[in-house]
C-alpha cells in the first residue's frame, strides 16, 4: 500500500470533493486526525461589497499527517475522494515541502499564484533577502517578471510568488569529476 517513516507518520496530499476542503479538515480534526489546509486571504468582489475570505491555496486538496492505522479512517471521511497517487501508492509528501508552504503563507511580501503550467526545468535559486529567505527553488521568467518557483511534485502543482531579481541568488551547480 504505502510506507511509513520511522515515527510511522507521514504527510500525504488527499483530493477533496469541490469545495468541501474546509469541511473535511474540520471532520479531520474531530477525528483526532493532523491535518494542513493551506489558506489565504483573498478580497472577493460581490455586486454590493468586497469581501476578505479564507480561500485554499490548493483547490481540492488537504494534507494528512498519518500512521498507517489511520490510513483507511481518512478515506472515511465525508468528502474524501482519495489519497493522490504515485505509481498506485499514495504519495508522501516531505515534511519540509509542508513546512515551506506553512511558511510560505506566513509571509506578507509577495502574491501567491497557482498555477497549472507545465515549466521548463529552471535555475536553481535561493532566497536571500525578506521573509522567504533560505527557500529555494527554480527561476522562471514569465510575463516578463521573475517568479519563485516552489513545486510540489506528488500533486503536480507548482506555487509561483513575484519576486524582485535582487531577493534571489543562483545556487551553484556542482560540478562532477571524471
Amino acid at each position: 500500500m504505502t510506507s511509513f517513516t520511522k515515527n510511522n507518520r507521514n504527510w500525504y496530499a488527499i483530493y477533496t470533493r469541490s469545495r468541501a476542503e474546509k469541511k473535511v479538515q474540520a471532520e479531520l480534526e474531530l477525528k483526532g486526525i493532523t491535518c494542513f489546509l493551506p489558506l489565504q486571504k483573498k478580497q472577493r468582489q460581490w455586486k454590493d461589497r468586497k469581501k476578505w475570505i479564507d480561500a485554499p491555496l490548493l483547490p481540492g486538496y488537504c494534507f494528512v499527517n498519518i500512521s498507517r492505522k489511520d490510513y483507511d479512517r481518512v478515506l472515511q471521511v465525508q468528502n474524501v475522494v482519495c489519497y493522490i497517487t504515485f505509481e498506485g501508492k499514495a504519495a508522501v509528501v516531505r515534511e519540509e515541502q509542508i513546512e515551506g508552504l506553512k511558511r510560505l503563507l506566513r509571509q506578507n511580501d509577495f502574491e501567491v499564484e497557482i498555477t497549472h503550467e507545465n515549466f521548463e526545468i529552471g535555475k536553481k535559486v535561493e532566497v536571500v533577502k525578506g521573509s522567504l529567505t533560505g527557500l529555494t527553488g527554480e527561476l522562471c521568467e514569465t510575463r516578463g517578471k521573475y517568479k519563485f518557483l516552489i513545486r510540489i511534485e506528488q500533486i503536480g502543482r507548482f506555487i509561483l510568488v513575484e519576486i524582485p531579481a535582487e531577493y534571489i541568488n543562483a545556487v551553484p551547480t556542482q560540478k562532477i569529476l571524471t
